[in-house]
């Protein structure tokens, strides 16, 4: 009699646990739309399914417009919002989706880190984006070509005759490049972005797809200097490509302008009326939390952490160690004028 009551009981729980999956139960899930690269993508993704239990479904774009792209894609779904969260690696598409009243306010949970109160210049007013793990642009040189004593220090010297049909960049419209042409007009002024590009143009610059394309050509021969990210020149350090960089230095009061480092924080935001919203604050809080800040910082990508305790322990294996906050709005308010700058000076 025990016996049969025994197997009875083991045959109901087998039952109760079918019951779920027999039911129809959807497991939750939470829709990203990212333009961080590929690789930083595999490690973290699968940690957070892992810890939470949600699903995430992912959409990406291609190098030269991934964050452009994307950002057109949420303003064209605005009254149908598929995606929950928007990470992105780097901040003025944020704000332009900010503008257009699209990324609703939270407080992460990874804000009593830093005492309650976001580092200052890295965070919306309005509490809509977040950002963190930083980058920054640099100049990037062969090493077989060009000895590192005779390295460009700034960006003024790619204008020296001596750099002629030498030096490339990354197609301004779109990516980092175009944050940092805005940086150029917001300190340094519309002039001074026209008569360095215009001085470029005249010295053989040569125009790519995005910033891993000139980092390629530096290392191929094609150009001898590129103006790029520092992840991109990491990534081919990896490679063993021939490439190191040189970060700018800001111009002190009174000398002749220069924007230096230019940092780019990776910036996290959830969509107003987001179709999961509990799925993406949690999203959101982990995408913002010291795990994937230490991620970020130990990966090709080495992005400098705001979290203090984070970066002193990894400063001898970062290329950005120290920054001035950016005044990330000013530089916003000035990239349409940047661009369309470029445009006339560089074609579209």
């Amino acid at each position: 009699m025990i016996g049969r009551l025994a197997a009875a009981c083991a045959a109901l729980l087998a039952l109760a646990a079918l019951l779920p999956a027999c039911s129809g139960e959807k497991k939750p899930e939470v829709v990203l739309y990212t333009s961080c690269d590929d690789y930083l993508l595999r490690e973290i993704i699968p940690a957070f399914e892992s810890e939470t239990g949600i699903k995430v479904r992912l959409a990406g774009d291609t190098e030269a417009t991934k964050t452009t792209g994307l950002v057109q894609r949420i303003i064209a779904e605005r009254d149908q919002p598929r995606a929950d969260v928007w990470w992105s690696n780097e901040p003025f598409g944020t704000m332009r989706l900010a503008d257009e009243g699209l990324l609703a306010p939270f407080t992460p949970a990874a804000a009593a880190d830093f005492g309650g109160a976001w580092p200052e210049g890295f965070a919306a007013p309005d509490q809509t984006w977040y950002g963190f793990a930083l980058r920054a642009r640099v100049i990037a040189f062969n090493t077989e070509r060009i000895k590192p004593e005779d390295a460009p220090l700034t960006l003024r010297e790619l204008a020296d005759p001596r750099w002629k049909g030498r030096i490339g960049m990354a197609r301004p419209q779109f990516g980092t490049t175009r944050g940092h042409m805005g940086a150029i007009v917001a300190r340094c002024g519309e002039e001074a972005l026209r008569e360095w590009l215009s001085a470029l143009k005249a010295n053989g610059l040569r125009l790519y797809s995005g910033n891993s394309a000139v980092v390629r050509g530096v290392a191929l021969g094609e150009i001898d200097i590129g103006l790029t990210d520092t992840d991109d020149v990491i990534v081919g350090q990896r490679e063993k490509w021939p490439v190191r960089m040189v970060i700018e230095e800001p111009s002190p009061p009174g000398e002749r302008c220069a924007v230096g480092a230019c940092p780019i924080p990776n910036t996290v935001s959830i969509l107003k009326n987001a179709p999961n919203p509990a799925a993406a604050a949690k999203l959101a809080d982990f995408l913002l939390s010291a795990r994937v800040e230490r991620i970020l910082a130990t990966s090709d990508s080495r992005n400098m952490p705001l979290r203090p305790g984070l970066l002193g322990e990894l400063r001898d294996t970062l290329p950005l160690t120290a920054v001035q906050p950016p005044d990330l709005p000013a530089i916003h308010r000035a990239i349409p004028r940047a661009i369309n700058i470029c445009t006339q000076v560089l074609g579209d």
